[in-house]
């Protein structure tokens, strides 16, 4: 049996995950630059329910970002929707403060998710087990 690797962990709202794991979404959004020491790294992927999801939050892949990129104003921003999925009615729109783009360098389903009972927040997620 295999031993279980620690990871840290994102949290990412369903149905964004979704785009993710499908490999539709490119770029992550944020209003901070990913912290540089999760550049190159594998962080578990946490699907959260959001306000519509129907299940608890749970593991459901790997995730490695290669780096990050401030956009320089919103015409830039959106000028990447078809990377990112943001549009101007979602509730992650441009809204005058500072946007980042974490690209996305590659994802590893899980075959099944996994439950996630601690915490939220990158901060917090440390030494999961998957």
């Amino acid at each position: 049996m295999k031993k279980a690797k620690k990871y840290t962990g994102i949290n990412i709202q369903w149905p964004i995950s979704e785009l993710i794991l499908s490999g539709k979404k490119s770029i992550e959004t944020r209003t901070y630059p990913i912290p540089p020491d999760y550049i190159g790294k594998e962080l578990a992927l946490i699907e959260t329910p959001g306000k519509s999801g129907k299940f608890k939050a749970r593991i459901v892949g790997i995730i490695t970002f290669s780096d990050c990129f401030k956009y320089s104003n919103k015409a830039e921003f959106y000028n990447d929707s078809p990377k990112h999925f943001v549009t101007p009615n979602s509730k992650w729109a441009w809204l005058d403060k500072a946007k980042w783009g974490w690209r996305i360098d590659r994802v590893v389903p899980l075959q099944a998710p996994k439950p996630y009972l601690g915490r939220k927040g990158i901060v917090f997620t440390k030494n999961i087990k998957v």
